[in-house]
Formats: structure tokens, sequence, C-alpha cells
């Protein structure tokens, strides 16, 4: 080791220096204050809830604290980012005993239940030891192990203690959610354990260290309830504009703000169009991308689009507006549930529950699949590779190759009930944009 006088371990570390607001700036560098200054900046935002416990919101801190010297040792930034991944079973762990006010409840291979006081989280991995003492005492007997009880239902897990044990605890307590979380939550879990049990030395940077204590701090924020603006893991529910989306075989189509079909100059007789409630702000980067495949029957964009008016001509839409007034909402996209229809040896894309509830009769045959996904794509997708047999996705429960989790599948009126249906509510009109993929393709 070299020892280093004080003015040198002040000095700012070289690598640290080439990280800008621009990106990574190839032969030019920051000043060290300048540098010290964008690299707090970057993890200043990242800010706990404050029902948090003390315990996860201290070891949280700490990181962003340490994160700052990075600009004099680039090493830091490694350090920093593997044990963000140590804090994250600690919250699981304090979430667990926050979740259970002081008291577990197992129950046995009987069915009976049993209530353990707890404080700390020790004690319960000390109970679960215990039980598996006394299992392995009883010779010749073998003992199921204990389940959990989840919360104050009938329903309990097996439950070993561990960070697996505590993700699938936290999950079916809906503590944790989304089908592309769970896939993020299994590699994390992967990486904790490559920190735990190194192998070999690895060198991560400010980049890769900010997207750590960010996922940290999305994931401890939704443990306890509360979802991130804009954020990447748990995004706070998203907002849907009314807006008009037209369509002619002169000019194509094009998505505006509702405001506009006042414009007389904005569009001619030739446009047909809709009101539609749907992701689209002007600019931003969270609109829709597939707006222009908008099928009012079929999932077919990103995020669900309700058809509120049309088609039609603009006059006529502009009277519906003044007469109904609709307004924006809110909605949450993750673990969306889809009916996906299987018939004569064509796959349909995706349906919320609510309008295949509302399907005729002659509609209604074949093969039905109940699917939990994050997006429409996602859960068609997933059904068309387990139909193919070219890939090892599941029929039935969390897929491990696929964002996406089959729940059933079985007869239209087995999926309906799956899935949750609400029915009676009518079939809406059927209206899709002459862009609009087709509604079947071969399994």
């Amino acid at each position: 080791m070299i020892i280093k006088t004080w003015d040198e371990l002040r000095e700012a570390d070289g690598r640290t220096l080439h990280f800008t607001p621009h990106g990574l700036g190839l032969g030019v560098k920051m000043t060290p204050e300048s540098s010290a200054e964008f690299q707090q900046t970057n993890v200043a935002a990242l800010e706990l809830a404050p029902a948090v416990a003390k315990g996860t919101r201290q070891s949280f801190d700490r990181l962003r604290t340490v994160f700052a010297y990075g600009v004099l040792c680039y090493d830091i930034f490694t350090l920093v980012s593997d044990h963000a991944l140590l804090v994250i079973e600690q919250a699981l762990r304090d979430r667990f005993i926050d979740f259970h006010e002081g008291k577990v409840t197992f129950v046995d291979a009987a069915g009976a239940p049993h209530e353990v006081a707890i404080e700390r989280y020790e004690q319960v991995h000390d109970f679960i030891e215990s039980q598996k003492k006394q299992r392995r005492s009883k010779t010749g007997v073998k003992e199921k192990p204990w389940r959990l009880r989840v919360g104050a239902g009938p329903e309990a897990i097996d439950f070993n203690g561990t960070l697996h044990g505590l993700k699938t605890w936290a999950r079916t307590a809906g503590l944790l959610r989304g089908q592309r979380n769970r896939g993020i939550e299994q590699a994390l879990s992967t990486l904790r354990n490559y920190v735990a049990h190194p192998t070999s030395y690895h060198l991560l940077g400010p980049v890769e260290a900010t997207r750590m204590l960010s996922d940290l701090c999305e994931i401890i924020n939704h443990l306890w309830g509360c979802n991130t603006p804009g954020g990447r893991l748990y995004p706070a529910p998203l907002r849907r504009s009314v807006a008009a989306i037209a369509w002619s075989k002169e000019h194509g189509i094009s998505v505006t703000a509702v405001e506009n079909l006042r414009d007389e100059s904005e569009f001619d007789e030739f446009w047909e169009f809709s009101i539609i409630r749907a992701v689209f702000e002007f600019g931003s980067r969270i609109t829709d991308p597939a707006l222009a495949q908008f099928d009012s029957l079929h999932e077919a964009t990103w995020y669900p689009v309700d058809l509120l008016w049309g088609p039609g001509s603009r006059q006529d839409g502009i009277a519906w507006l003044d007469a109904n007034d609709p307004q924006p909402d809110e909605f949450d996209y993750l673990d969306r549930v889809f009916a996906i229809r299987h018939n004569n040896g064509e796959l349909y894309l995706p349906m919320r529950p609510s309008i295949a509830a509302a399907l005729p009769i002659d509609e209604q045959a074949g093969r039905w699949f109940a699917v939990r996904s994050d997006l429409p794509t996602a859960a068609f997708s997933h059904i068309r590779k387990y139909l193919s047999g070219t890939s090892k996705c599941s029929g039935r429960g969390p897929c491990s190759q696929c964002h996406a989790e089959t729940l059933t599948s079985g007869t239209y009126a087995e999926i309906m009930r799956a899935s949750g249906a609400r029915i009676g509510i009518p079939l809406p009109p059927d209206v899709r944009t002459p862009f609009a993929d087709r509604r079947s393709w071969p399994a």
C-alpha cells in the first residue's frame, strides 16, 4: 500500500472528472469543484418516503454520503453499488417487521396457526431454524415445514427467511409488483450473491452507482407504499389526456390535443376523427409510441386507450366535446390482466377482460388464456412462444423466460371468471386506424 500525504488524499481522481453532464467527455475534464457538485446533484433527488424504517434510511443515507467521495477515489463507486445490493435485503427485513406489527403467524402441517411475537428480524430467523431442528429430531417422521401466513387472510406461503423467501413474501403481500420488475429482482439477487461471494475483481463507475442507488430508492419506497413519479421500476400512475386521432388516405395519421379540432386550418374535409383518452403529451417521451395502431377492441397500443367518440367529422367531434367535456385520468399499468384467444390455429391480440366479457357468442370459441403482464405485447409474445414450443415459456404461473404470468387457461367462461371481468359493460364500437395491426396471427 502506498502511504499518501494529506494533500495527496485531497486530490481529485482524474477518472471521475471525465464524467460530465453531457456524458463521458473523452479528452475533456471537469474541475474538481464542478465534478463534486455534479456527482452530488445526481443523487440529491433520491429521497426516501417518511414511513421508511430508520435502519434502512440510515443505510441508504450513508451510501449517498459516501458516493460524493468518489470524486477523490474512483473505487468508491464500486463499493457504493455493491453495498446497495445488500441494503435491499435489509429493507425487506425491516419492512417485514413493520408489516406484521409485532407478531407473525405460522401454520403447521396440520393447519393449526401459531403466533410468534417479534421485535427484530433475527427472531424470525431463529424461530425458523428452531423448527428445522425439531423436525430433524423426530426420527423417522417427515413433517412439512411450517408456512407463513401473509397478512390477516388465510393465504400461507413457504418461507425460509432468506432473501428469496423475503421476495416471495413481498410479492404475495403486494409490496413488489410488475412482471418486468420480477426479472429485475432476480437479476439483483444474482448480483447480490456475486457481491457476497466474489470470484474476481470488478470496477464500476459513477453511472452504474447512480443507477443502482436510484433503483434502490425506488424499491425501498415501493416497499413502504410509495411510487416514484417518472420512475424506472415503480412509476407513479401515468396521466391519460383527452386527444384527437385523425386519419385520411391523403395525409396519413395524426394525433393531436383535442383542442386543435377547433382549428379549421389544421384539417380538411378528408380527415376522419375519433376522440380518445390516451397517454399523449406533445413532445413528451412518455407518449404512447403505438397510438397509430389504435384498435378499440384489442390492446394494440402500449397503454390502454379509451374510445370516447367517433369516428366522424370534425364538426361532429366538436359538438360532442361541447356536450360532454371529457376529463383526463390516471392509471397504473403494472400487472395488468389480459384475455387472449386461441382458435383454429390463430392467436388473437390481447383484450381487456371487460371488453372480452361483452363479445358475442360466435367470438367466444377456442381456448382462452388469462395473462398478467405490464404490456400487451409481452403477454401476446409469451402465449405465442408457449403454444409454438420454441422456448421454455410456462403455460401456468410466472414465466422464467418472459415478463408475463399465465394465470390460467381454459374456456371463455373460465377465463372470464379467473380474470375478474366486469360483466355488463357494453362492447365499444369497432374502430381502428388504417394502420392498425391485424387482429390475429398464426400461433
